[in-house]
């Protein structure tokens, strides 16, 4: 079974808006993009798909922007080329080597991790929660940068149940950020 990994930016102060002084640098976009490397596909729902469609989609001219640095590059042309899931109820039709995700999200997401494969990676904010709250994660990764937002959404707010996670990774950057990866603990009844 293809193991699920919610991976997301997130302020010390646990904001996760894409907004919140969270800039890539150079060493972060480099460990991002060997971790969607390993990943068969990316989940998102509606909202992050839109973002990071508009932010990373390689334009029709087939020439990056002149805003996009060359040490971004990499981490574009890895996500425009990735297979894509869209979970959303509201899109009619998704492109970008994408496929819309539709009807009972336990059944769907439960589906996708059986099919053959390495991992499959879920971004964005409402989406991993709702998967969060179905039991569906298998792995929590956050990279912690060291600022504090003060506003904006919080990591899984609203979480039905607490999720006791056992680290299974750490890895530190230069610019003080840490990437921590998670899984959740089985806790077997006697």
């Amino acid at each position: 079974m293809r193991p699920l990994r919610y991976s997301i930016n997130v302020t010390l102060d646990g904001c996760c808006h894409h907004e919140a002084g969270l800039p890539p640098d150079e060493e972060s976009m480099r460990y991002w993009t060997a971790q969607l490397e390993q990943a068969d596909a990316l989940l998102f729902g509606r909202v992050t798909y839109e973002m990071m469609a508009s932010a990373w989609r390689k334009p029709a001219t087939g020439t990056w922007p002149d805003w996009m640095g060359e040490w971004q590059r990499p981490f574009a042309e890895t996500i425009d080329r990735a297979k894509k899931y869209v979970v959303s109820s509201t899109l009619g039709r998704v492109d970008w080597n994408a496929e819309l995700v539709q009807g009972d999200l336990a059944q769907s997401v439960q589906q996708l991790k059986q099919e053959p494969g390495e991992s499959l990676w879920v971004g964005g904010v409402t989406l991993p929660l709702a998967l969060a709250d179905l039991g569906l994660i298998d792995e929590y990764e956050f990279l912690v940068q060291p600022v504090l937002a003060g506003h904006g959404p919080t990591l899984l707010a609203g979480l039905r149940e607490h999720i006791q996670l056992e680290l299974m990774d750490r890895h530190e950057f230069r610019s003080g950020a840490v990437a921590m990866r998670y899984r959740p603990t089985r806790v077997m009844a006697l």
